[in-house]
């Protein structure tokens, strides 16, 4: 018998047959799910805030699920699994880029589902450990600071606003300075993913959005630099 889950899960997509099977998979995982067909319904649904994670297709009908995704986006950091029947690689790369959790290309085993949505909601539970400490980066007050405790970012005294994702790749790389990390080893500490389940341009494009956001330069980045071949590291 499935046990009984707290994380209520929605579910978007205009195929009544695939919304039927994702209900009953779900369902019988132990998981309260709301089906919705529609944008403007899964925008509402989002807003009561009682949702804790979103599979959402790429199409919707007349609709861009993307477009869903993205103001999702501007609510917050509601972690949502985009699915496709494309698959394709500038299909994924485009859903991570507007801040999609995972991809998921169909088909799809209800297996493979399962894991997906209990790998996602694993991480947004992640926490800080007890007893953990500001981590002054770059040894200057006024450079780079990442509070583990408070989960803030500020640059010069300025506040940096990251997803909860770009937070953890963020702090999880500057706990080890210099020390060169693999996307493999990036999706498992940070992810708690494999690349098995997970496609490494995850990490490649959160490592893009952190850039942009903390780098003076993100096209010569300071902090978090590339080591050909290999990964990323962070530079105090």
């Amino acid at each position: 018998m499935a046990a009984d889950h707290d994380s209520r899960i929605l579910v978007v997509d205009d195929d009544p047959q695939l919304r039927s099977l994702l209900l009953l998979v779900l369902e019988g995982e132990g998981y309260p799910v709301t089906l919705v067909s529609d944008a403007s319904s899964a925008i509402t649904e989002v807003e009561k805030g009682a949702t804790d994670l979103v599979v959402l297709d790429v199409s919707l009908g007349v609709d861009d699920g993307r477009m869903v995704l993205a103001r999702i986006r501007e609510m917050g950091d509601l972690p949502v699994i985009l699915i496709s029947g494309k698959g394709d690689t500038a299909d994924r790369v485009l859903g991570l880029r507007l801040g999609a959790d995972d991809f998921l290309p169909k088909p799809f085993s209800p297996v493979e589902l399962v894991a997906r949505v209990e790998t996602v909601l694993r991480r947004s539970r992640v926490r800080p450990a007890p007893g953990a400490r500001p981590a002054l980066i770059d040894g200057d007050p006024a450079g780079l600071l990442v509070d583990e405790v408070t989960r803030e970012v500020t640059i010069d005294g300025e506040p940096v606003e990251l997803t909860a994702k770009e937070f953890d790749l963020l702090a999880f790389l500057a706990r080890s300075p210099r020390q060169v990390f693999s996307r493999g080893q990036l999706l498992e500490h940070v992810w708690s993913s494999r690349s098995e389940w997970q496609d490494e341009a995850t990490v490649t494009e959160h490592v893009r959005r952190v850039r942009h956001k903390i780098e003076p330069d993100p096209a010569k980045p300071r902090w978090i630099t590339t080591v050909r071949g290999v990964g990323y590291r962070f530079e105090p």
